[in-house]
């Protein structure tokens, strides 16, 4: 059986780093305004890649940049095709990373577990 192939997460690398490079020189759309790519994860056989976005904001902001980073695929699509030299280029899948939201939500609770200890 064939070894993992690290292909993937090289084609990864390069399309963080394109559509990082689109939405800070390329894209005008408003929706898309403080848009942080977190990762990017590409399938074994380089068909889909999933960018995970972090967005500042309101739930509202947050699902219109995902609605215009969604608009904006076909483009950013196109950036990564002539970036990568695979025979195929991934379909770009956005969705939030709710990471952040997770981490301070967790450091609230201990916050506040804390403090009632100490009371």
């Amino acid at each position: 059986m064939k070894g993992s192939s690290r292909r993937p997460e090289q084609v990864a690398e390069n399309i963080r780093q394109v559509v990082a490079d689109a939405l800070t020189r390329d894209i005008r759309d408003p929706r898309v305004g403080f848009v942080t790519l977190t990762s990017v994860i590409v399938t074994a056989d380089l068909s889909h890649a999933k960018i995970r976005v972090s967005v500042q904001g309101d739930e509202d902001t947050k699902l219109r940049a995902l609605e215009g980073l969604r608009s904006a695929s076909g483009f950013l699509r196109t950036r990564v095709a002539k970036a990568l030299t695979t025979r195929t280029v991934p379909e770009l899948h956005f969705e939030l990373d709710r990471g952040l939201e997770h981490a301070a939500r967790i450091n609230e609770v201990l916050a506040s577990l804390k403090q009632e200890a100490q009371d």
